[in-house]
This record gives C-alpha cells, structure tokens and sequence, in this order.
C-alpha cells in the first residue's frame, strides 16, 4: 500500500497509474475499431462489441487495483446484491464531480453489463478515450439552443435520432444505460441559478430515460437508482487522486420500470410527459432526503 506517501507523490503515482492502464486497455480496442469500420457485417458487430467490452471491463479492474493501492478511500456501499450480470438495465445517479464515474464502474463491474453513458458529442475529441467511447457504441448526444433550433429547424429531433440508433445496437447484447439526470455536475452556482427545488440536486431532465426506455421496450430489466455522498465534501479529481478521499457512501436502489412507460412517446405525448416528469421527481425528492439522512448519520 502506497497510501503512506505525500498527496503530491500519490497524485504523481495515481495519475501515471490510470494512464498506463488507459493506453493498455485501450490499445487492443483501437486497433480492432479499425478492423469493425472495414468490416460492416452485421453478424460481426455482436463478436467486435463483445471484445471491446472485455477490454474495457479489464481497464476498470485495472483501475480498482491501482486505487486499492494507492488510496485510502472507504467505499459504504448498499443495494448491489441480487444483479444480473446478463440482464439489461436503466442506471441513473446524482452527479457532483467526475470520481461520480469511478465509484460507479467500479462497485457495478461484472456486476450488471458494461455501462453505456450519454455522452456530449464534443467529448469524442477527447485524446484515445474518445475514440475508445466509439468504438464501444456510446451514444454520443449533440444538444442544440433554442435560437439555433429556430434559425435550423431540420435539425430539430437529430439528437433524438442518434440515442436511437445506440438504443438499437443495445439490443443485440446485455447492456446497462447510464444517464445522470441533472445533466452536469452539481455546483452551488448552478443550483442556485436553476433555483432548483432540492436541497442538495439540480434539476432532473427526464427526456433521454423516457426516449431510452421507449426504444428498448421491456428488455429493459429494472432501473438502478445510484445515490452518492461524500461526507467529507465533493472532491475534485485531484483531491481522488492525491489520496484525499478518505469515505464515500453509495446507496443502490432496485425499481422494477412501469410497463406502461414503455410505449408511449415523450416527445408527443404531452400527458405521458407530464406523468413521466412527476415520477422522475418522485425520485428525487426521495433521493434528497436520503442524501439529508446519510449526511446527517455520517456526522453523528
């Protein structure tokens, strides 16, 4: 265990660490994506995704076993028995800083499949791990203002367009879908400028879940509610890295998804959006009071 060292010498080790374990796991990945662009086929997409999420599954154990020896961090976590590795899931959580993504990967690994995150289309531009979310069919959403909506009406429903053609390749192999419903990360200026009605969230957007589970249908098992806290206060990514994340309390919650959401259309039908809007608000103000509860048992 390396824990003992300074932040700055463990910041130094972590970092090399999870760059050395991007560009082995990633390598493999790359160079196949090549051999899929090629080769079209699509009785070989379902062996070509199966391969690259090996490789992205390893890089993830990868990670868990330079974290164990580098970090302190205790992880509290409730909720993840009874999972079924080959089932296909609905995954959302509270989103407060980029070691949200680190916890998650790591207490689901070869729990449930291989999470799939919606990502902004700016980010496939991101050195090797954007061409790796690729190759691994994340779905890749591109949002657009209402003022260039009004000047480029075409465009309007392309985002939509490009979820369901992830959607479509979700079908062919177990997968879990992973969306934060606030959209960014959490901060005090952002929750004070959305005037959002919760304590310790911002604002849910519930379109993408809603467009997600009516492409999928009912292959979509269950939804995995994640609730994160960090007692000590959000971390960046250097204080993860420098060692100084010293607990994490993560509570998972099983919902069986309502059959009737499954065939309604979010983006028409304005009853269903309404009764959508409500129960994904249900789910956050349990999830508030939760995080209340948990910080307040955490101080006691």
């Amino acid at each position: 265990m390396l824990n003992f060292l300074p932040s700055f010498l463990l910041l130094a080790v972590s970092s090399i660490l999870l760059v050395i374990s991007t560009l082995v796991c990633a390598a493999p990945i790359l160079v196949f994506s090549i051999f899929r662009f090629l080769l079209p086929f699509a009785f070989l997409q379902k062996v070509f995704a199966s391969f690259f999420i090996s490789w992205a599954e390893m890089w993830i154990t990868l990670n868990k076993g330079w974290m164990k020896l580098t970090q302190r961090t205790q992880i509290d976590v409730q909720g993840v028995e009874h999972l079924d590795r080959h089932g296909w899931y609905l995954v959302t959580a509270n989103h407060q800083s980029w070691v949200d993504i680190f916890v998650i990967q790591s207490i689901f690994n070869r729990k449930i499949p291989f999470l799939k995150f919606f990502v902004k289309q700016e980010l496939i531009r991101v050195p090797v791990i954007g061409l790796c979310w690729w190759a691994l069919d994340f779905p890749f959403m591109k949002r657009y203002t209402k003022e260039f909506l009004k000047k480029h009406p075409e465009m309007r429903g392309k985002d939509l367009e490009a979820t369901k053609k992830s959607c479509e390749k979700f079908k062919l192999i177990p997968t879990s879908i992973m969306n934060f419903l606030e959209g960014t990360r959490f901060s005090e200026e952002k929750h004070q400028r959305q005037q959002s009605p919760f304590k310790h969230l911002l604002k849910p957007k519930s379109g993408g879940i809603a467009f997600a589970m009516h492409c999928m249908g009912e292959k979509l098992n269950q939804l995995l509610n994640v609730t994160i806290v960090y007692p000590d206060g959000i971390p960046t990514f250097k204080d993860f890295l420098s060692g100084k994340l010293k607990k994490v309390i993560v509570r998972v919650e099983q919902i069986q998804l309502p059959s009737r959401f499954f065939d309604r259309d979010y983006a028409t039908d304005q009853e269903f959006r309404v009764e959508f809007n409500q129960w994904v608000n249900k789910l956050w103000t349990e999830k508030d009071a939760l995080i209340d509860k948990l910080l307040i048992e955490s101080k006691a």
